[in-house]
């Protein structure tokens, strides 16, 4: 599932000051140069040639409805209709085919035969996740100035937050003030 955490988190939308420091918010996707550079370093390669602006397009698209989906609540996500149909939407691009190979039985691939075929390896992990049920461990902070997209690790797999001791931290103080001011 490395590669949904890692597409979702090219987005960094975080604006938060920590130490006194302001948080850059970034896109590491600023361009279709920079979406193959993406890909090929995570051996996503974009070796059926270059990105257009309309696949760099497409690529957004996908990138916009998993972090909607991921923003979701995981019992929610399944309810949903219509951050599941602006998915399954985005998801249109980027068909898979069933492959029977040696030793491995049968495996999901990308029917795609151009740049973009390497995000075809979101899709199968999305599958795979999903049919694994980790797809319900990734989630995104509840903090409205992180948005970061992490893997809740605890046992009951109930994390709100990235971090507890900073997005966790500041919003449980946030409401503490706040039910100190309405005390007065």
């Amino acid at each position: 599932m490395a590669n949904v955490y890692d597409f979702a988190n090219t987005l960094d939308v975080r604006h938060f000051t920590h130490f006194g420091l302001a948080h850059p918010q970034s896109d590491e996707l600023a361009g279709p140069k920079q979406l193959a550079d993406w890909m090929r370093d995570r051996g996503l390669g974009a070796e059926g040639g270059r990105v257009t602006l309309a696949m760099f397009e497409t690529a957004l698209a996908l990138r916009g409805a998993l972090r909607a989906y991921l923003q979701c609540e995981p019992a929610e996500r399944r309810r949903n209709r219509d951050v599941l149909n602006v998915l399954d939407g985005a998801l249109v691009p980027f068909p898979l085919r069933v492959e029977l190979r040696a030793g491995q039985g049968a495996i999901l691939s990308a029917a795609r035969e151009d740049a973009l075929a390497g995000l075809s390896a979101v899709a199968v992990e999305l599958h795979d996740a999903a049919l694994l049920g980790s797809l319900d461990r990734l989630k995104m902070c509840a903090s409205e100035e992180c948005r970061r997209v992490f893997f809740d690790r605890s046992k009951p797999a109930t994390r709100r937050w990235c971090m507890s001791t900073l997005c966790g931290n500041r919003m449980k103080t946030r409401a503490y003030r706040e039910r100190q001011r309405e005390a007065k």
